[in-house]
């Protein structure tokens, strides 16, 4: 059902929109903004604005934006009813009765958070008071668990009894169905009522990071099988969505500036103990592409520590991928053979796990040792090793070519001249002799020459004369190009600039892709053809120049172009709200169309006399 707007209005008059966002987002004070690192898409660079004062919040660099409510609905993947509701229960206003089926599934959720509620309280109380308890007690005074840590994890004891949790429920008026739909309690065979899930275990709730309890892990006391159990997927709970200590670690995320993942319940509440309010686990389960981006939501570096056996290094490989692919900056701490953090920061202290966090290794540098380890422990023969370390190096970015290829080399000691020069020795072909200029042309290279646009005219110019590279690195950037092509091959020269002086170290550069030699050579046939080539470095650089200039200009007036274009959408929406128009922002559109008139006049001239014109 609809939501009255003067409700909508009251609504967000009464949210606190920092407050809020600040519960997903590390905000920091920029001017009148406040800033961070935009929740809905990975980014290295804050773009994501909040104006507490005017109620509303943007990202530059998604497009995203929009008041209180809609930041709810996008966050949490709700409809605007739904959206709007969950601020109000907060704001503590009342809405007028919801779609019914809506309000079932509304309801059924709540009546879950507050079984799980129950739960959580019953599990306390028997672990702190219960005589059933003390072989729970026991075990968490062995694992060195203080009174403070139970009672700040709100852990908990299941006793070994079937119906315990159950008449606990019962007694609270929960339903049995909304107990099964919980997890908490099992359905007997032949519909003879209901047994508890958890029994003769230390429990151990997780909650989201609003707050509600959403699930359960259990850990067996005696040898009961699992070791560990836990809640399943249920209407609040999914499996690999969730961390652990997430609801706690995001405040300390936002001091520390990281995030530190773990495998298990008590790693995480162990470096908790010791100081570390930024752990988190991957509650029991293998590290997914969602858990990734919900640490991204906080923290941008993340430290990953999981267990030193096999088992953990492989599941620590596994992590680096999806965190990369959610935009975090990852580093790998490293713990001694048979430790887990639980047992290194009890035995070593808070100190010697602080200096294992100093040490944390690249996420590069760990990946390439694990696959230099299976390299140097083959039976082959140095040329093989070379191209095989040669081929590791290029799965990384190519920027980070050069650096990691002399830190292999080293491992394996070899020069970081043979795994470049390796890569040679594979495909004979590569050094065929090139074809006469007047041979009959393959489909690699054109029959005739074409007309060629300003772009390829600087990847020639490059080529011509690479020491040029260097000069013009933060002038003249690939991504200000059309052509994809040009874009690939111009960022390739940009990355191995350091090791390029003649039009013969570009030729070698480019070697192992048969598609840019081709399009090298097409460039250098049609440089042939034209009357105006760069015969002198001075001639490269003036053209050189006037290209910097254009594309300067074109970025210039995009930019100013796009805040026009966010400030006359602000302005269509107060204007749709019946809201006057501020006088700065008037002002400030007016300076936009100024500058963007001089900004295009100035850039219209210098395409008059640009790298194309007349070619």
């Amino acid at each position: 059902m609809r939501i009255d707007p003067s409700v909508t209005r009251e609504i967000l008059s009464r949210t606190d929109l920092a407050a809020l966002i600040g519960q997903y987002v590390s905000l920091h004070k920029r001017g009148r903004d406040l800033v961070g690192l935009c929740p809905f898409h990975a980014e290295k660079t804050p773009s994501f604005h909040a104006h507490p004062d005017q109620g509303y919040w943007k990202c530059f660099g998604c497009g995203k934006g929009g008041d209180a409510i809609r930041f709810v609905m996008e966050l949490e993947n709700l409809k605007f009813p739904d959206a709007a509701r969950v601020l109000a229960k907060r704001a503590g206003i009342e809405v007028e009765p919801e779609d019914p089926r809506a309000a079932r599934v509304r309801n059924e959720r709540e009546a879950i958070y507050e079984a799980n509620r129950i739960a959580a309280a019953f599990y306390h109380r028997l672990l702190l008071k219960d005589e059933r308890a003390q072989g729970a007690r026991d075990y968490c005074e062995r694992r060195g668990l203080s009174a403070a840590t139970i009672e700040a994890f709100q852990l908990g004891f299941a006793p070994n009894e079937w119906a315990a949790l159950g008449d606990e429920l019962r007694k609270a008026g929960i339903e049995a169905d909304i107990a099964l739909r919980a997890g908490l309690v099992k359905a007997r065979a032949e519909g003879r009522g209901v047994y508890d899930v958890f029994r003769h275990r230390v429990m151990i709730p997780t909650a989201s990071t609003t707050g509600e309890i959403v699930a359960f892990g259990g850990r067996a006391l005696g040898d009961e099988n699992p070791k560990y159990l836990n809640t399943g997927t249920t209407p609040v709970h999914t499996k690999g969505r969730f961390l652990y200590a997430l609801n706690v670690a995001r405040r300390g995320a936002s001091k520390a500036g990281a995030l530190i993942v773990v495998e298990g319940y008590l790693d995480c509440i162990a470096l908790h103990q010791g100081g570390f309010d930024n752990a988190v686990a991957s509650l029991g389960t293998s590290f997914t592409a969602e858990q990734a981006a919900e640490l991204r939501k906080y923290a941008e570096n993340v430290f990953v520590c999981f267990d030193a056996d096999a088992a953990g290094q492989a599941a620590t490989a596994k992590s680096i991928e999806l965190l990369r692919q959610a935009g975090c900056n990852a580093r790998i701490v490293s713990l001694p053979a048979g430790e887990d953090p639980d047992t290194f920061v009890r035995s070593k202290g808070a100190p010697a796990f602080q200096e294992r966090l100093d040490a944390a290794v690249p996420w590069v540098e760990f990946m390439l040792d694990r696959e230099i380890s299976r390299i140097a422990g083959g039976f082959t023969g140095a040329a093989e090793i070379a191209r095989r370390a040669e081929r590791l190096v290029r799965s990384l970015p190519m920027e980070e070519w050069d650096r990691w290829r002399v830190y292999v080399a080293n491992r394996l000691r070899l020069a970081p001249a043979d795994l470049q020069n390796s890569r040679f020795y594979a495909d004979a072909s590569r050094f065929a002799p090139r074809a006469p200029a007047g041979a009959k042309m393959t489909r690699h290279l054109a029959a005739a020459p074409k007309r060629v646009s300003f772009e390829r005219d600087v990847v020639a110019a490059f080529a011509e004369e690479p020491l040029l590279l260097e000069e013009y690195a933060g002038r003249i950037e690939p991504e200000a190009f059309s052509d994809p092509a040009i874009r690939e091959i111009l960022g390739h020269l940009y990355a191995g600039r350091s090791n390029l002086r003649t039009a013969a170290d570009v030729t070698a550069l480019v070697a192992d892709r048969t598609d840019w030699v081709s399009f090298l050579a097409e460039l250098q046939l049609n440089e042939r053809s034209k009357h105006r080539r760069f015969e002198e470095s001075a001639q490269r650089r003036e053209f050189l120049d006037r290209v910097a200039a254009l594309l300067d200009a074109r970025r210039r007036a995009a930019e100013t172009r796009n805040e026009l274009v966010v400030l006359e959408r602000e302005i269509e929406s107060l204007q749709a709200a019946g809201t006057p128009i501020p006088k700065e922002i008037r002002e400030r559109q007016n300076q936009l169309e100024d500058a963007l008139r001089e900004t295009e006049g100035k850039r219209e001239r210098k395409e008059v006399n640009s790298p194309d014109h007349g070619a």
